[in-house]
């Protein structure tokens, strides 16, 4: 997705695409021990990618890091037929989806939305 580690310390991390960037850190004053996204607070993290081809790359290299695929039913449409994503969750409950802002084709995407499915499944 283009972001680059910055820094690094005991308690998080943060990356650095352009000016932007994205702190993840985990607070010494946590009132409990996993993230409700349904809660008041943050629900999830979207992120633009290239295309349809590497919104499932990156569904499936994510599967390596903790992460599993949401809403496997509706994959890759669960935000509309006209809303190509993939979205993600890791086993702390928090939820990122990714978003392809082009489309090789409907059938392509729909191939590789189908294979990516079967082998998170």
């Amino acid at each position: 997705m283009g972001y680059v580690r910055h820094q690094d310390w005991e308690a998080g991390r943060s990356w650095r695409l352009g000016p932007t960037y994205l702190v993840v850190e985990q607070s010494p004053a946590l009132t409990g021990d996993r993230h409700d996204r349904c809660a008041p607070g943050l629900n999830h993290l979207a992120f633009h990618v290239g295309d349809d081809t590497k919104v499932e790359q990156l569904a499936v290299e994510a599967t390596g890091h903790g992460w599993t695929l949401m809403f496997a039913d509706s994959h890759p449409f669960a935000g509309g037929d006209k809303h190509y994503a993939a979205y993600l969750e890791n086993q702390d409950g928090f939820e990122v989806e990714i978003v392809a802002m082009a489309m090789a084709s409907i059938d392509t995407a729909s191939k590789a939305a189908t294979d990516t499915s079967r082998r998170l499944q």
